[in-house]
C-alpha cells in the first residue's frame, strides 16, 4: 500500500498559464520600479531582467538545467535575488521585502489563469482522510508558490512542502529526492511520485527507489510515453486518487 503520496504541482494538480512577453506587463512593473527610483523603459527592464536571471542562475552553479538526466546537478535560484539585483542596477538602496513584493507584483501581472484541475482538492482531502501522508515536492519558486497555493486552499492539506528554490537544487536531482526521504522519514516502498514530467517526476523519482504515477496534462512536455508504473491519461483526479488510495496493484 502507498502510505506515502508525493506530489509535483504545476501540471498535476495545478493548472496554470503565464505570459512574461505581454508589453503591458513590463509597462506596469516599469511603473512600480520607478516608484522606488529605479527608473526603467518596459524593454530596458524586460532585457535586464532577463539577463539577471541568467546571471544568477549561473552564480549558483557552473552549467544550468536541461532536459538530459545524465546531468550532475540541477541548479535552481531564488528569483526573489533577480527583483533585488534590479534595484541595485539603477542605484537604489531596497530590502528584500520589497524585491519579493516586486516578483509577486510580476507573478500576478503575467499571471493569465491558475486553478486546481477539477477534482484535485476532493482527491488530496480523500487521500489525507485515508492516513496517507502528503508530501508536495516541486520546482518551483517560494514567492509564488506558497501564495498561490493559499489562495487555492491546499496549502495546508499537505503535511510536508519541499519548493525548490528553498534548497538551491530541483528535480530530478537525486539530492532534492533524497533530502525529502530523509526529512520526512519516508519507507520508500510505501511511496509513490505523482507527476506530469517523464523527466523530473518519473525518472527522477525511479532514480530515488519510489513507485511513480504519471499524469500526461496538458502541461506535460512533449515526450514519450515514460516508464512509469501507473499512467493516468488526462489530469483525471478521481482515477489518480482511486490508484493511490487501492495501493500497489496496477
Amino acid at each position: 500500500m502507498y502510505k506515502y503520496c508525493i506530489f509535483d504541482l504545476y501540471g498535476t494538480l495545478v493548472d496554470i498559464h503565464t505570459d512574461e512577453e505581454q508589453l503591458k506587463l513590463w509597462e506596469k512593473l516599469a511603473l512600480f520600479y520607478g516608484y522606488y527610483g529605479a527608473r526603467y523603459t518596459p524593454l530596458e527592464l524586460k532585457e535586464t531582467y532577463q539577463r539577471l536571471t541568467q546571471q544568477t542562475s549561473r552564480e549558483h552553479i557552473s552549467g544550468g538545467f536541461h532536459r538530459n538526466i545524465g546531468h550532475e546537478a540541477f541548479p535552481e535560484l531564488q528569483i526573489e535575488d533577480v527583483f533585488l539585483k534590479l534595484f541595485k542596477e539603477k542605484n537604489v538602496e531596497a530590502d528584500m521585502t520589497l524585491a519579493v513584493h516586486g516578483g509577486q507584483f510580476f507573478r500576478v501581472l503575467s499571471t493569465e489563469y491558475v486553478r486546481l484541475y477539477d477534482g484535485a482538492a476532493q482527491m488530496l482531502s480523500t487521500l489525507k482522510e485515508h492516513g496517507k501522508t502528503l508530501i508536495l515536492l516541486s520546482n518551483a519558486q517560494r514567492i509564488f508558490t506558497e501564495y498561490e497555493m493559499k489562495s487555492l486552499g491546499i496549502w495546508d492539506i499537505f503535511h510536508h512542502i519541499f519548493i525548490s528554490s528553498d534548497y538551491g537544487i530541483k528535480k530530478p536531482d537525486l539530492n532534492f529526492y533524497e533530502t525529502m526521504l530523509a526529512r520526512c522519514h519516508v519507507v520508500r516502498d510505501e511511496a509513490i511520485m505523482v507527476g506530469n514530467d517523464g523527466i523530473c517526476d518519473i525518472r527522477g523519482a525511479k532514480a530515488a527507489g519510489l513507485a511513480t504515477l504519471y499524469i500526461r496534462s496538458n502541461l506535460s512536455p512533449e515526450e514519450d510515453l515514460p516508464d512509469a508504473d501507473h499512467v493516468v491519461d488526462t489530469a483525471d483526479m478521481a482515477k489518480v486518487g482511486e490508484i493511490l488510495l487501492k495501493g500497489g496493484d496496477k
